[in-house]
């Protein structure tokens, strides 16, 4: 904590409000406005998200969105080398081998909580600036696409790496995934490849690159901006401006948009035809080689519900999202493979999983079926209150 204190302009760090690993603070506008400032405070975790943490930043960001004298939220992670690497389900791993075979109250909660942020996030109205430098994976891209100025840089690699796990594409990914150019989504959810600046910017999940060295620039630029006319469109207008104006350029092309043709292509048709071509394609280049290691080690179980997850109608809110993904979720952590994930990756870090099943067929599927059903009736749904549609 001390550390992403010293980080801070001494008129912010009388301002600060904290837990041991989220800091919060203001930074004062000349005009007598203010910046909302968030720094997950965990850099040995890669500033990966737990409860405490979540909770805290639901509270003060709920209290931010209606302070008139905060005009504007800026999120970033300690250190140089994550904005954050998702979330520590450590938590819910030992509660679900304490209850096997059922939902735990710990797994509802952290589920709830988080997408209760995320959506917090992506209905904020004000801006709020996502500073996406290093590693942003998981529960931490969850928390960037809810930005509305999302920046990357040259360090940034972004992932949704939870086929590694046992689980899917959860914070939202159910909506954002399959939005993307082709076949992409389900690639990235499939493959957990890792995206770079380039890549970021082509897929739409960022908005603007600057480099790495580019932010106190920023922070002094944000202090210096005109913030007392009340229109929030002219807000984000003047920040689209300062960023287009910092732009700089990727220092290479988007793999993905170089490769759309053959991503689509090897995503094309059923899971099965998919998974076969996968097994059967014998590829030199790196890239590829390393994302079909990594679905073909995946549990089974998370092919089903991320192509489930492809196939969702567009139609489907935000909201509506949420609530899907928050029954998915807590089904995973109690009946799939989530708990040998975590146990495999982060327990006893043998990276080694026994997954349920070794091969896609009638059984997998009836029990991908199950954990697609929702817990709840609608009427009875944790998360029935989300109302706002996007």
């Amino acid at each position: 904590m001390k550390q992403a204190i010293r980080a801070m302009k001494e008129d912010e760090v009388k301002e600060v409000l904290s837990t041991q690993n989220v800091i919060f603070s203001t930074l004062p506008t000349q005009d007598g406005h203010a910046i909302g400032r968030v720094i997950l405070n965990c850099e040995a975790a890669l500033n990966a998200l737990n409860l405490d943490m979540v909770s805290a930043m639901l509270t003060q960001l709920t209290r931010w969105k209606e302070d008139p004298s905060i005009v504007c939220v800026l999120l970033e992670g300690a250190g140089e080398k994550a904005f954050c690497a998702g979330g520590d389900v450590r938590a819910i791993y030992q509660a679900g081998m304490m209850a096997p075979n059922a939902v735990t109250q710990e797994a509802l909660h952290f589920f709830e909580q988080e997408y209760r942020l995320d959506y917090l996030l992506h209905c904020f109205e004000k801006p709020v600036i996502v500073w996406g430098d290093g590693i942003v994976m998981g529960g931490g891209l969850g928390l960037m696409v809810g930005g509305s100025h999302r920046i990357v840089t040259e360090r940034s690699r972004i992932a949704m790496p939870e086929v590694t796990i046992g689980l899917y594409p959860d914070v939202g990914g159910s909506y954002f995934l399959h939005r993307m150019p082709g076949k992409i989504g389900l690639f990235l959810g499939l493959t957990a490849y890792q995206m770079n600046d380039a890549d970021a910017l082509y897929v739409k999940m960022a908005t603007h690159r600057l480099t790495s060295q580019d932010k106190n620039t920023i922070l002094d630029a944000l202090q210096t901006l005109p913030w007392q006319q009340k229109n929030i469109e002219q807000h984000h207008t003047q920040l689209n401006a300062l960023f287009d104006k910092h732009q700089s350029h990727a220092s290479e092309k988007s793999r993905l948009l170089l490769e759309q043709t053959k991503i689509d292509a090897l995503m094309a048709g059923n899971l099965a035809e998919i998974v076969s071509r996968a097994q059967q394609l014998k590829p030199t280049e790196d890239w590829l080689q390393k994302s079909l290691t990594t679905f073909l080690k995946g549990s089974p179980l998370s092919w089903l519900l991320i192509y489930a997850q492809s196939q969702l109608s567009d139609s489907l809110t935000l909201a509506e999202v949420f609530q899907f993904e928050l029954g998915l979720s807590v089904n995973c952590s109690a009946f799939g493979d989530f708990k040998e994930g975590v146990r495999a990756l982060l327990i006893d870090k043998d990276r080694k999983p026994i997954w349920q099943f070794v091969e896609l067929n009638a059984e997998c599927e009836a029990a991908a079926e199950q954990l697609l059903r929702s817990p709840w009736k609608n009427e009875l749904h944790p998360l029935r209150d989300l109302a706002i549609t996007k």
